[in-house]
């Protein structure tokens, strides 16, 4: 589970023996959100762990740490094994091969690269994306030609994803779209294009009649699809009018934020919190 998500007393299955007798194990994902709370208890259970039992915990760092936080270690009173995981940069295009081989995919280097331009550096999205050349372009290999099939228009569908996400509330769904987006280089400014168009559909979905038939809402918003309108409509309903055109200006600032230099990564994270954290 991730530590965002922790519930107290989640260390008490590991310390209590199993009635059936099988090995028990607790993985807790993203320690570096974890709540004080969170690290009291698991402090405590590295007091007197379960011997028969594990406790795998993972905190992402900067590519320069050699580990996680003095706190973190310090509280596991030196009663864990701290592990590294990492790959460079400049050897995930080996990596790639390395799992195409697995898959029994033929891959070129050439192609592991265009792999990693496309989707990003994310070794977990890099797996699933080899996965998917090898269902789809099992013949043909992973090549460029492969990528730019397989995964065409992947920036617009990140771009959907993340106002989905933005706009529904769910700030750290968003949040970890963008990043993707971002160590995917895709262009800020095409990102926010994306966020704006969303924001223009929505202020003309919201201004309609609320019992207008979902067909009259995609056509007089320029909708493509009654599904489109459906969603669209349930994301407007979240906002009243002025939050929405609150929401519009912050997107102007931004744009103009990026042009005169502003980083990205700033910039988009603000309103992208924003956006999710309206009400």
């Amino acid at each position: 589970m991730e530590a965002a998500a922790w519930r107290p007393g989640l260390t008490a299955d590991l310390a209590t023996p199993s009635l059936l007798g099988e090995a028990r194990a607790l993985l807790v994902t993203a320690l570096q959100g974890a709540a004080s709370e969170a690290l009291d208890e698991i402090a405590r259970y590295a007091l007197e762990p379960n011997p028969e039992s594990k406790l795998v915990l993972t905190y992402v760092v900067s590519p320069r740490a050699k580990g996680p936080p003095a706190k973190v270690t310090k509280m596991l009173q030196g009663r864990a094994r701290i592990e590294r995981i990492a790959i460079d940069r400049k050897e995930l295009p080996r990596w790639v091969l390395e799992r195409a081989r697995k898959h029994d995919l033929k891959a070129t280097p050439a192609g592991a690269a265009a792999l990693v331009e496309t989707v990003g550096e994310d070794p977990g999205v890099l797996g699933q994306s080899v996965a998917q050349i090898a269902d789809a372009f099992r013949d043909e290999g992973l090549t460029p030609a492969t990528v730019a099939a397989q995964f065409r228009g992947f920036g617009e569908r990140r771009i959907f994803e993340l106002c989905d996400a933005a706009f529904g509330g769910n700030a750290r769904d968003a949040l970890r779209y963008l990043a993707a987006m971002l160590g995917a280089r895709e262009q800020p400014l095409a990102i926010l294009g994306g966020v704006a168009a969303r924001v223009r559909d929505l202020l003309r979905v919201r201004s309609l009649p609320p019992g207008m038939p979902l067909k009259d809402v995609a056509r007089e918003a320029g909708l493509r699809f009654d599904w489109q309108a459906r969603r669209y409509r349930e994301q407007a309903g979240r906002y009243e009018p002025e939050e929405l055109a609150d929401i519009h200006r912050r997107v102007v600032e931004a744009d103009a934020q990026l042009k005169q230099g502003g980083q990205g990564d700033v910039v988009l994270t603000m309103l992208v919190t924003r956006i999710a954290g309206v009400r």
